[in-house]
């Protein structure tokens, strides 16, 4: 079931809620002991993940009420909660700081990601900035909208001509095995210009505003995707896994590769066809 769109309203408004009231009052103003490391050192939480998941889950559970919610905090308590996703009717999948990482670190590039899925699949999605409070909202069916907090929306698409040498994307090479980052790397790079933003949020947001040509990312959890995919794709553009296999929120393991259009996808998916064994 798709969120009617007072339902729509009312998440977004949720989601603004918890960065004025949880993230933006700790931006810049963290103290030492309210970051953790979760897997590894440079995986990182806050009092702010935490509170702002708190806040925008208990809201959703009320604007969704026969709903399951997933929080990226909530599932690293208790993984099981992972296999909802498929499972359920309708599920809310809330990503609460997306780029965590930059956030701790002081770096304006984070944001607020949350994905409705219907059957496993994504049918809303919301990509919110909380630094300029404005956001990028997709609809499957509905296309995607840059939206700000006066009320403008402008719909937002990707598949028009491109300067073939303007060409470049976003990819997370480190996030590879390190047997196969250094030629990752190299092969990222030979396509041209190639930024890793640490946060998906972002990088999804710059895809729909048509600056890059691509983005490749070998972490594939549903927080992180599910709003994102959507939105590239009712902009115009593709997105596949690695090897070609489309994308479902229920998969979490594989290479997400999204792409401007149908040709650089192609292009992509060539030149790193090798992960596929390399894996």
């Amino acid at each position: 079931m798709s969120p009617n769109r007072e339902q729509e309203a009312a998440l977004i408004d949720a989601i603004r809620d918890a960065a004025r009231t949880e993230i933006l009052p700790r931006f810049r103003n963290l103290d030492a002991d309210a970051i953790d490391s979760k897997a590894s050192a440079d995986d990182l939480v806050t009092v702010a993940d935490r509170r702002s998941e708190v806040l925008i889950s208990a809201a959703a559970k009320k604007i969704l009420p026969h709903a399951e919610v997933i929080g990226e905090e909530a599932v690293a308590e208790t993984p099981a909660l992972l296999d909802r996703i498929a499972a359920a009717e309708t599920a809310v999948i809330i990503d609460p700081i997306d780029g965590t990482w930059n956030y701790a670190k002081g770096l304006s590039t984070f944001g607020v990601l949350l994905a409705v899925t219907s059957g496993g699949e994504t049918v809303f999605g919301v990509l919110y900035d909380p630094v300029n409070d404005d956001w990028i909202l997709t609809r499957r069916g509905g296309g995607t909208w840059f939206c700000t907090a006066n009320g403008t929306e402008r719909q937002l698409r990707i598949d028009g001509p491109r300067e073939a040498t303007d060409f470049g994307g976003f990819g997370a090479p480190a996030m590879l095995p390190k047997h196969m980052q250094e030629r990752a790397q190299l092969d990222l790079l030979r396509q041209g210009r190639v930024l890793d933003l640490r946060c998906a949020c972002h990088t999804y947001r710059m895809m729909c505003f048509g600056v890059g040509d691509f983005s490749f990312d070998p972490k594939l959890m549903p927080w992180d995707h599910a709003a994102g995919a959507l939105a590239v794709e009712e902009a115009g553009g593709v997105v596949r896994l690695l090897g070609g296999r489309s994308y479902a929120p229920t998969i979490h393991k594989g290479y997400m590769l999204s792409a401007r259009d149908a040709e650089t996808m192609d292009r992509m998916q060539a030149e790193l066809a090798w992960m596929c064994d390399g894996a």
